[in-house]
């Protein structure tokens, strides 16, 4: 563009190796001089806004710039942070007749564009969310599209999974649902956007990348459920490389992540929650992270533990390999209570004639043991192992069931995998339950106003681990999915319930003395 120069001052009036703070069309610039050299910079340190007017300016060669209140240095010769995470706007300067000139003019938005999207990549590398926010609102001023950023991010990131999709990428689609449905002021639209990337950029901090193999292999959907099965994942990643190549899209793909997803109860549900959660980004995102988003679901899946193998899980196979479709019992959520892993699979062949309406009784019956989860566990220091035991036990039951009804729904031939697989979770969690906890306690009186007002909450929610606001996003989006998606149900007041005394009791998130115990009893036994 072409320069805007304005006169901002006389040299006269700034004294030798002296400063002056001068206001042009609503902007704070602080001059600082050199003999016959000046500098101009924003008077606000990128840092968190201070006045660099009242910095320390190096006497040695050049001129640095220190911001006193955190001791961030700004090369204003060169324009280069010397210490700290952003970058100073300048001005260029020129100097005629002892008139003080400043170019005004902004840089083309396109640079302007790039260099926000840079600037994110540089807070990546050192975990600055403040930045990553101004960075974001670069962007957006200079006429970009924020969701480019998120594109990026996805790119940069999908390789240091070192076991794939984590919940950053499964919880990016609820967040910008959110961002579209209830945010209503500019900083609350900018809120999601960073929560993306504060997470993305958690989960792959000073990680090395894990390079996908570059093989190419022509699609077959049962070459990829058989290379996932095998955990070989150079195999199935040359397959799904062979299926992107030939253009399909993921709604061509899903059937057969799907199937890889349910080839077990494994991986405490993730692998269905990460294969719903992979569709919906890919859509709000577009086909251009189909492939990063893909390669980190294959790797995922490839990763994931079978459950279904442990002892507790067994009678997981034998029940899926008796499901024929014909059992024709009634079924309610009260049919489960109490039952263990066996019964609960018992009981599901029993109805397996009625899907949908079996269906709706298991996820009734999440619902009831969620709102009855025994908090005691929760805070428990001697306890073994294998009574660790938090909220996310049962909330994953029911953001497992939301995936499950989703991806049936498209592909009925993995639906009596994943109501037995939400049987299972179901017979884990019924010895972890207080039966004083009453419904009525934690009744929602307003159910369309609570869940507005809960999901309008997670614009500041105070919570400092994405892991953990990553679960209030999907969770309160299964939540609603489902409350909806079964109007007549009787429990829909219990899943109400279970959501808000699951809010109101935030998990223990450190465990020093638990930890600890678990610690000195293991090296003891060894």
């Amino acid at each position: 563009m072409e320069p805007q120069w304005h006169e901002v001052a006389h040299l006269d009036s700034l004294p030798a190796d002296g400063r002056r703070l001068v206001r042009v069309e609503g902007r704070q610039i602080a001059l600082f001089r050199r003999g016959e050299q000046v500098w101009a910079c924003n008077n606000r340190c990128p840092h968190e806004g201070y006045p660099l007017i009242e910095g320390t300016v190096s006497p040695a060669e050049g001129c640095v710039l220190t911001c006193n209140w955190h001791n961030w240095k700004f090369d204003l010769v060169s324009g280069e942070t010397l210490i700290g995470g952003d970058s100073l706007r300048r001005y260029p300067v020129r100097l005629d007749g002892g008139r003080v000139l400043l170019d005004l003019a902004e840089p083309r938005a396109e640079a302007r564009r790039e260099a926000a999207l840079a600037g994110i990549a540089g807070a990546f590398e050192r975990n600055e969310r403040d930045r990553m926010a101004r960075e974001l609102a670069r962007l957006q001023r200079a006429g970009g599209d924020p969701l480019e950023a998120i594109r990026r991010a996805v790119t940069w990131t999908h390789d240091r999974f070192e076991f794939g999709t984590t919940h950053a990428l499964a919880a990016l689609p609820d967040w910008l649902a959110l961002r579209e449905r209830w945010a209503g002021t500019p900083a609350e639209r900018l809120v999601p956007l960073v929560e993306v990337l504060d997470h993305l950029n958690w989960d792959s901090l000073r990680r090395p990348s894990y390079p996908f193999a570059e093989d190419r292999a022509p699609w077959s959907p049962e070459a990829l459920v058989a290379a996932i099965e095998a955990e070989d994942e150079p195999a199935a990643v040359a397959v799904l490389r062979g299926g992107l190549a030939e253009g399909r899209s993921f709604a061509e793909l899903e059937a057969s992540f799907a199937a890889a997803a349910l080839a077990h109860y494994q991986d405490f549900g993730h692998s269905a929650i990460y294969t719903l959660k992979a569709g919906q980004a890919i859509a709000r995102l577009g086909p251009e992270v189909a492939e990063p988003v893909l390669f980190a679901l294959v790797r995922s899946l490839v990763s994931a533990e079978c459950e279904d193998l442990i002892p507790e899980f067994r009678a997981y196979g034998p029940a899926f390999a008796a499901w024929d479709g014909r059992g024709d019992r009634p079924v309610a959520a009260a049919d489960f209570r109490g039952l263990g892993v066996r019964q609960a699979l018992a009981r599901c062949l029993e109805s397996s004639g009625r899907p949908d309406e079996l269906h709706a009784a298991l996820l009734g019956a999440a619902a009831g043991q969620w709102l009855r989860f025994d908090l005691s566990l929760d805070r428990q220091q001697d306890n073994p192992v294998s009574r660790n035991v938090n909220w996310l036990d049962f909330t994953h039951a029911v953001t497992f069931a939301n995936a499950v009804r989703h991806l049936a729904a498209r592909h009925p031939a993995v639906r009596p995998a994943g109501l037995l697989q939400i049987a299972c979770f179901l017979g884990r969690n019924t010895t972890f339950l207080d039966p004083a906890v009453a419904e009525a306690g934690w009744a929602v009186a307003e159910p369309e106003a609570f869940l507005a007002g809960r999901f309008r909450a997670l614009f500041d929610h105070a919570v400092p681990e994405p892991i953990i606001s990553a679960h209030l996003v999907k969770v309160l989006t299964a939540v609603e999915e489902e409350w909806q998606a079964f109007p007549e149900a009787p429990w829909r007041g219990t899943l109400l319930a279970a959501t808000r005394r699951f809010l109101d009791n935030p998990p223990k998130r450190r465990h020093g003395l638990r930890v600890a115990n678990q610690a000195l009893d293991f090296v003891e036994a060894e």
